[in-house]
């Protein structure tokens, strides 16, 4: 099998949307502030109800990887079939800086992690994470969920299926 067979057979498997964001602390106190770094994910799931866990896969080496390799507190926002945009922006690779992304997006600072919540998100939970397993070229991230919240926002989820995000109708 080759690896665009794999993709081909993967992308037929809907998946929600969703954005796993931290807050990377200064490294120097008196330097300038921290920065706030988002992801959009695919590969998010519930494991367990009790104790409350989650998990999220990382490609191994991305930055979300090594800043959750050091930083063990962050959220996910559960996105909106609305906010296609806001799911965009944080998938594209190769970006320089995160800052200039979080500026446009409302959002708020979650209490338990300082990461950032994105306003109108379908749920938003706030995580510690308790387990990191290599999985292939991915890490496999197990989280306790600290904080769940549902905002009570409209529409249906955002999904990806066949390569593209879609809505439910």
């Amino acid at each position: 099998m080759s690896e665009d067979e794999f993709r081909a057979a993967m992308s037929r498997l809907a998946a929600g949307v969703v954005l796993v964001t931290a807050h990377e602390a200064a490294l120097d106190p008196d330097g300038p502030r921290g920065e706030d770094v988002g992801m959009t994910a695919t590969s998010f799931m519930s494991v367990s109800l009790d104790p409350p866990l989650v998990m999220v896969s990382l490609r191994e080496g991305s930055r979300m990887d090594d800043l959750l390799a050091e930083q063990p507190r962050w959220a996910v926002s559960f996105l909106s079939d609305h906010q296609r945009t806001v799911a965009a922006r944080f998938a594209m690779r190769n970006r320089v800086s995160d800052r200039l992304l979080f500026d446009s997006v409302p959002h708020t600072r979650g209490e338990a992690t300082g990461a950032p919540l994105i306003d109108a998100a379908l749920a938003t939970l706030e995580c510690h994470t308790e387990q990191r397993v290599t999985a292939g070229d991915h890490t496999l991230v197990i989280a306790r969920v600290l904080t769940a919240a549902v905002p009570g926002a409209d529409g249906g989820p955002l999904t990806y299926f066949r390569g593209r995000y879609r809505q439910l109708d």
